[in-house]
């Protein structure tokens, strides 16, 4: 087991001739909570997919605990897309047989108690449920795994501050903490309590990587602060800058 859960190097991705990811170079260790910063745009979910092996690299490599991008990496991620994927006709009791049948780590049981905590009836379809029922479903999909890497995107995103809160809530007390969380997200104010490094892109570029504490110790001000000088002129969530 390598002591390094992520490593990326030189990491590109583009699009034609647009770049999503230039030379994204970075480490990142086991049992950290990493929120993955920027805006719209900024190339946090593309790399996100990388990481999942839905998209491929168009240059450099990235390895997950020790290995390239795999069958390994796969059994050991737990991802949460931003946006819902499941079958409206499927209830969460049939999404319990999947991902019972697919992944080792996963967690009936705490399945079950989170839908109960959440007041999500397992036996109610997709179809029937609200939009912010159908996160909730996901969101225990994904956390009920004894996962070593999940992968968040934009989970608060849409919601308002009180959802947001619990569902920092439910990643926080769910989550394997011999594992990493990568959470995606432009609402640096709502996370910055809950992580332990901050990971700043722009246009596709780290520009910042370093731990919440040494952020706070050398610029004199909190993530959200710093954030919000360095993007100033980037619009941010409903057109705001």
């Amino acid at each position: 087991m390598s002591d390094l859960l992520i490593q990326s190097s030189h990491l590109t991705k583009t699009f034609g001739h647009k770049a999503a990811l230039r030379d994204v170079t970075c480490s990142i260790g086991r049992g950290r909570i990493v929120g993955l910063l920027g805006p719209n745009g900024s190339g946090k979910t593309t790399f996100i997919k990388i990481l999942c092996g839905l998209l491929q690299p168009t240059a450099g490599t990235l390895a997950v605990d020790g290995e390239p991008v795999g069958l390994h990496s796969k059994a050991i991620i737990s991802y949460l897309p931003d946006r819902m994927y499941f079958a409206d006709w499927m209830k969460a009791t049939d999404l319990f047989d999947l991902f019972q049948d697919f992944y080792a780590d996963f967690d009936r049981q705490k399945a079950a108690e989170m839908c109960r905590s959440l007041g999500v009836e397992p036996r109610d379809r997709l179809k029937t449920m609200s939009k912010g029922t159908k996160e909730k479903v996901q969101l225990v999909m994904v956390m009920a795994r004894k996962a070593q890497l999940y992968l968040l995107d934009e989970p608060i995103a849409g919601v308002d501050p009180a959802a947001r809160d619990f569902i920092l809530n439910t990643i926080l007390t769910n989550y394997n903490e011999a594992g990493t969380v990568l959470l995606s997200t432009h609402l640096i104010s709502d996370v910055e309590r809950v992580l332990d490094e901050a990971l700043f892109l722009r246009q596709g570029e780290i520009i910042l990587h370093n731990s919440v504490d040494n952020i706070r110790e050398s610029e004199g001000k909190s993530v959200d602060s710093l954030f919000r000088e360095m993007f100033r002129a980037v619009p941010m969530e409903g057109g705001r800058f």
